[in-house]
């Protein structure tokens, strides 16, 4: 009797620690291909919200962030003519549910969207995740960011740096709106001050 909880430790422990290897393989083996399609998805976003580009260029820089030292990508637009057609860039934050996660297009004046395209996000079905659906999405076509994206609950946009909530989703709408106004305001200041 006494030796069976030791054994049945034992062969738990063992159990766990194969598992755990061939998890950690797997993932190694797997690393490559997820790396390759979110790089995939993420030029395919970068086309959607600057559907006048042909081409882009990455621009990298290293600024203070809430956690200290953040790199921040912004990806600049061309079109056949090597003219810039905006910029994009990736918006990251809190919603209800989880972080959502946007490509985001700038006109090349600072002033208004291109467009939005959400990458990820786990709110909630049928009422936060409505912000993958284009009703929601083609209203951030030309929105003014100055002053900052506000949305409003049960009426029409009456400004054209308003957007008009989604229904049973208010909070997953304030955090698209947040999320965006706080990244647009930072990559703004980097893109002026290389100028």
């Amino acid at each position: 009797m006494k030796g069976r909880p030791i054994g049945l430790i034992v062969v738990l422990t063992a159990t766990a620690v194969i598992i755990g290897g061939v998890l950690a393989v797997v993932y190694r083996l797997a690393e490559p291909k997820i790396e390759a399609n979110r790089l995939l998805e993420e030029k395919r976003a970068i086309f959607a919200v600057l559907p006048e580009a042909k081409d882009y260029e990455v621009i990298e820089k290293t600024v203070a962030g809430d956690k200290g030292m953040e790199k921040v990508r912004i990806f600049k637009g061309f079109n056949e003519d090597g003219g810039v057609v905006g910029y994009a860039f990736i918006a990251r934050g809190p919603g209800f549910q989880g972080i959502i996660k946007m490509m985001v297009g700038l006109h090349p004046d600072y002033l208004r969207l291109h467009g939005m395209q959400v990458l990820d996000q786990v709110e909630t079905p049928g009422l936060g995740n409505k912000i993958v659906e284009d009703e929601f999405l083609d209203q951030f076509r030309g929105l003014e960011i100055l002053p900052q994206i506000e949305y409003l609950k049960n009426k029409k946009p009456e400004k054209p740096n308003q957007i008009r909530a989604i229904t049973g989703a208010t909070i997953s709408s304030k955090a698209v709106a947040r999320i965006i106004n706080s990244e647009a305001k930072r990559v703004v200041s980097i893109l002026k001050a290389s100028e």
